[in-house]
C-alpha cells in the first residue's frame, strides 16, 4: 500500500530541482566514514553447511513476535516519545528470507503533555501502529516501505481519528521509501525518502499554497569496535530536499540531524539471553541529546 509507485520522488527531484549543494550530500557519507578512523576491509564471512530441504522445511516458521522494552523511544534524529514505551512487532517471512512484511506497535507507559484545540495541557500516551515491507535484492542490498502511523494525542487534541488518512496536513500519517545497502561487513548506508502523507513535508510558500519537499534522510554506520558479544557502532545522519530548503526534519536547510554511537552486548540471565543496545543521540540543529536503552525480551 505504500512501496510502489515512487522512485519518482527521488528519481524527478535528483534530475530536475537540485537545491542543496552536492557537498552537503556527500558531507553525511563522509562524515560518518571519518568516524571509523581508518580504511575499511570488507571481510568474506564463512558460509554455513548447507541443510537438506527436509531440514529447511521442517525450521521453517513463517511468522515472528517480537517484544522491546525503552526507556524512550527516538528515530532520524527525534525523541517520539521521552516516556518509557513497548515496541512489538509481527512479521511474515517468506521461505527464502527475502520478503517481509510486518506491523510494529508502540505504547507508552505514561502521558506526553500536549496542547488541544481548545489550548488546554492534557497528557496523552504515545501510540503508534505501522506497516512495514522489505525485500532482499542481495545479500547486500535491500529495499522497504514504511506506512508510520502515529497517532499520538489526536483525539486528545479534539480531531477526528483517521487511521488510513494521509492528508499533508492532518498531522500523523506518512509514507517512505527505504533503500539499505551494507558496504562491508562494518559499514552500512541507508536512504529514506518521504512518499505520501508528508505531514509536515512541505515548504509554505509566498502565496500560501504548499510546496512538497519528499525529504530525504541519509545515514551511514560504521562498526569501531567488536569482542565477544559487545560491540560500538557510530553513526551519523542528515536531511534534505531536492526541491525546497525546509525538509521534514529540519527548520530552515539541509543538516546534519542525528550523530551518536550505539552500544550493544548480550546479557544472559536466569538462562535466558536479552540483546542490549544502548544509543547516544545528538541532534546538532535542535540541541537534543539523549541516551536510549533498548532491551530486545524476545
Amino acid at each position: 500500500m505504500k512501496l510502489l509507485l515512487f522512485k519518482s520522488g527521488l528519481a524527478a527531484s535528483l534530475a530536475t530541482y537540485y537545491k542543496p549543494s552536492s557537498k552537503f550530500f556527500f558531507k553525511i557519507i563522509a562524515t560518518g566514514l571519518l568516524l571509523s578512523q581508518g580504511a575499511i576491509h570488507a571481510q568474506d564471512s564463512s558460509k554455513s553447511e548447507v541443510k537438506n530441504s527436509s531440514t529447511m522445511e521442517d525450521e521453517y516458521k513463517p511468522f515472528n513476535i517480537h517484544m522491546h522494552l525503552k526507556n524512550m523511544h527516538t528515530w532520524h534524529g527525534f525523541v517520539v516519545t521521552p516516556s518509557p514505551m513497548v515496541a512489538t512487532s509481527l512479521e511474515y517471512n517468506s521461505k527464502n528470507k527475502k520478503f517481509v512484511f510486518g506491523l510494529w506497535g508502540g505504547a507508552g507507559f505514561s502521558g506526553d503533555p500536549i496542547t488541544t484545540n481548545g489550548g488546554d495541557r492534557v497528557n496523552a500516551n504515545y501510540k503508534e501502529l505501522s506497516i512495514y515491507t522489505s525485500y532482499h535484492i542481495t545479500d547486500k542490498f535491500f529495499i522497504e516501505a514504511v506506512s508510520h502511523n502515529n497517532y499520538t494525542g489526536v483525539e486528545e487534541r479534539g480531531d477526528v481519528l483517521h487511521y488510513w488518512s494521509y492528508k499533508k496536513t492532518q498531522g500523523y500519517n506518512f509514507v517512505d521509501l527505504n533503500f539499505g545497502y551494507q558496504v562491508t561487513n562494518k559499514t552500512s548506508l541507508y536512504l529514506a525518502t518521504i512518499l505520501a502523507g508528508r505531514s509536515g513535508d512541505y515548504e509554505v510558500q509566498n502565496d500560501g499554497s504548499l510546496k512538497d519537499s519528499y525529504t530525504h534522510y541519509l545515514e551511514v554506520k560504521h562498526k569501531v569496535w567488536e569482542k565477544d558479544n559487545n560491540s560500538l557502532t557510530l553513526f551519523t545522519g542528515g536531511a534534505f530536499s531536492f526541491l525546497t530548503d525546509k525538509t521534514f526534519y529540519t527548520d530552515q536547510k539541509a543538516n546534519i540531524i542525528n550523530v551518536g554511537a550505539v552500544y550493544a552486548r548480550t546479557v544472559k540471565a536466569g538462562g535466558f539471553s536479552f540483546p542490549i543496545e544502548m544509543t547516544a543521540m545528538w541532534n546538532p540543529e535542535k540541541q537534543k541529546t539523549v541516551l536510549q536503552v533498548d532491551i530486545a525480551l524476545f
